[in-house]
């Protein structure tokens, strides 16, 4: 097998085809009236606002856009509004400042300068938000992880990943991209570098520490059982850099499990004790 750029291509209209189906699917076996997604304006938000609403209707979609004055910049709140009004995708701005200010003031240990927990709390706080409209509505909580960052754990646990449904969830970043601009998602927001926003100036790729075009094809290979040194040797990179990626992706197992119980019984929630989506 050899890794190149081309071997993530994808057959487009397929993909959203069985993404629309998933959607839809999903939201009516479930008997929910719509979903309620995070609008951040980013390519992963953008993107599964456009499919849900291609999926079930606009009118059946909720992006609240959940700004805070540490990261809200015009530009995201321009780009969650622009796919917004052209999907017809319904929303609500919310400033969640002073929920965080409140949360932030209560803890009597909260440092400040601790960037990871503040951040996390952030996301956390972000989901409170996304599960109250579900639970008011009577709809499900839609996700936008994609497959890149839910492999190496880059996400906070209970939040940005917490989701009844992660349509786009077995798309590598440069998948999403693609797909993006095959539904007619704008090409600045297809272009524009990603952020979890949970501090000003964050950027995935920095923190990742390896741009998304590279990272895809590493973790590529790692799915398919291919050896750290073959991957080094085809893409012209040190094997370190693909064992690091490696040992992450593995030391985050934890983050993409249910929750671990000790094994008592006869069958296990979580373990051996699992259901199909429709068992009856």
């Amino acid at each position: 097998m050899k890794l190149n750029p081309e071997i993530l291509d994808m057959d487009l209209p397929e993909v959203e085809k069985q993404v629309l189906r998933f959607i839809s699917d999903y939201v009516q076996k479930a008997g929910a009236k719509g979903v309620v997604l995070g609008l951040s304006g980013g390519i992963d938000s953008c993107t599964v606002a456009a499919l849900s609403a291609r999926a079930i209707g606009g009118d059946r979609v909720l992006g609240l856009m959940l700004f805070e004055k540490e990261t809200r910049t015009t530009e995201d709140i321009k780009h969650a509004k622009l796919v917004a009004r052209k999907f017809k995708v319904q929303t609500e701005t919310i400033d969640i400042t002073d929920s965080l200010e409140g949360l932030y003031g209560s803890i009597p240990s909260f440092e400040p300068q601790d960037k990871l927990s503040k951040g996390n709390l952030k996301a956390r706080t972000r989901m409170i938000y996304n599960y109250y409209y579900a639970n008011r509505l009577g709809r499900l909580v839609c996700g936008s992880s994609d497959k890149s960052e839910s492999m190496m754990g880059y996400f906070t646990k209970w939040g940005d990943i917490a989701a009844d449904i992660s349509p786009i969830m077995d798309l590598y970043k440069t998948q999403v991209r693609k797909l993006a601009r095959h539904i007619g998602i704008p090409q600045a927001i297809v272009d524009k570098p990603s952020s979890p926003a949970l501090w000003p100036n964050q950027l995935a790729e920095d923190e990742l520490g390896i741009p998304y075009a590279q990272l895809d094809l590493i973790l590529y290979g790692l799915e398919r059982f291919m050896k750290p040194e073959e991957i080094a040797a085809q893409l012209g990179i040190e094997k370190n850099v693909v064992n690091k990626i490696k040992q992450r992706w593995l030391s985050a197992e934890h983050k993409r499990r249910m929750l671990l119980t000790a094994k008592l019984e006869y069958r296990t929630i979580g373990t051996d004790f699992r259901l199909p989506r429709d068992p009856y």
